[in-house]
């Protein structure tokens, strides 16, 4: 089925996709986004990832926007495009004006949609599990809002595939571990799942909302609490969280291994509590 765009409400296959050159998004930005990933031709947490888009537009003074439209037109979309496994992209900048740092007056927010195939991992990295490095957390303040201002997390990115691993784990001038590139971060010490909690530090994960249900919901011992790097060296188990990542074990940092430097099983129950929830 075809991949799609959507731009301010014409559909189009999306190598025809164009956006106008003073997009603020494009020049600063000056754009929100989520991405929706679909199981079974079904979006999955839709409802959620759309008040995290709300959200995230009011946190930076976005005009008011009609959030059920813009539900309307992302199902539209994925249902023309009519692919089962996808990854649905959704951005909206405070709109397209002449140059200028300040706030522009009456103009309509942009909103562009895409819907692409997921393709799966082989080999499957759930299974095998990754490595990754540790890097300076050079973000802005407000890691908490889903903007488009990534190039902090695009360098790390490309610093772990340079280093011949597969993500980079932000760490805080204090020692503080925040989390992954595109990712929420779990450890398991002592017999008890941590994680950072949730501060204008770390993106507030649908995921990671999830897996502490699912905690909750299996009595396994959690905390959020704030740990460093020698506590993440230390774990018995790693794992990532995402939309896109799922429940994703790490195996090695900075060359140590973690644990016994193999796929854990408390993340290998967490991935497939998620899978069932995803496919029901």
């Amino acid at each position: 089925m075809p991949e799609l765009a959507y731009v301010n409400g014409r559909i189009v296959p999306i190598e025809d996709a164009v956006v106008p050159v003073e997009d603020r998004g494009y020049q600063f930005g000056d754009a929100v986004y989520e991405v929706i990933a679909s199981y079974g031709g079904k979006m999955f947490c839709f409802e959620e990832h759309f008040t995290r888009l709300d959200r995230s537009m009011k946190e930076l003074f976005f005009p008011i926007v009609h959030i059920d439209q813009i539900k309307r037109a992302a199902i539209e979309l994925f249902t023309k495009a009519d692919i089962e496994r996808a990854a649905v992209y959704i951005q909206i900048s405070r709109g397209v004006s002449p140059r200028n740092h300040s706030f522009p007056g009456d103009i309509p927010v942009q909103v562009v949609m895409t819907v692409r195939k997921i393709a799966g991992k082989n080999p499957p990295i759930q299974e095998l599990g990754i490595s990754a490095i540790t890097v300076e957390d050079f973000r802005w303040g407000r890691c908490d809002i889903k903007t488009v201002q990534l190039l902090p997390n695009v360098l790390a990115k490309q610093k772990a595939l340079d280093a011949g691993c597969y993500d980079a784990i932000f760490v805080a001038k204090d020692g503080i571990v925040r989390e992954g590139s595109s990712s929420n971060l779990f450890i398991l010490s002592e017999g008890t799942l941590i994680t950072h909690p949730l501060t204008p530090d770390i993106l507030p994960g649908i995921t990671r909302s999830l897996v502490l249900d699912i905690c909750q919901e299996k009595e396994y011992p959690v905390r959020e609490r704030f740990f460093d790097k020698s506590k993440l060296y230390d774990a018995v188990e790693v794992f990532l969280t995402g939309t896109i990542t799922e429940v994703l074990p790490v195996i090695r940092i900075d060359g140590r291994p973690v644990g016994n430097g193999k796929a854990g099983p408390a993340a290998s129950a967490l991935q497939e509590s998620l899978l069932k929830r995803l496919k029901s």
